[in-house]
């Protein structure tokens, strides 16, 4: 099967293979391929060029890095920090009392 030359000028030649297909040879009677070929075709307006698409890369946040003395609790030192805070007013209001009762009974005692 034959080429047939679809377009001739001065700087390319394009023809059409028997599979359906185009062959593009420049002035010296090279083969071109790859993106040069691609670019001429669909200068010529004989095929459509689609670019691929990119994968998506899933990218993670950047993690910032946090001083030692600002770092928040992790989940294993905050129950323990609340219970220090809940123990914390019972003390105080055990103290607070205590002297309360102690001037009660001295008063009780009068």
């Amino acid at each position: 099967m034959a080429m047939k030359l679809v377009k001739k000028t001065a700087e390319y030649s394009i023809y059409k293979r028997g599979d359906e297909r185009y062959a593009v040879k420049d002035a010296n009677k090279k083969a071109v391929n790859g993106e040069e070929k691609a670019r001429i075709l669909s200068a010529e307006d004989l095929i459509k060029v689609t670019l691929a698409a990119k994968p998506v890369v899933e990218e993670e946040a950047p993690v910032a890095e946090v001083p030692a003395e600002e770092e928040a609790p992790t989940a294993e030192e905050a129950p323990a920090e609340e219970a220090a805070v809940e123990e914390a007013p019972v003390e105080e209001t055990a103290a607070e009392e205590a002297p309360a009762e102690a001037d009660s009974a001295a008063k009780e005692e009068k």
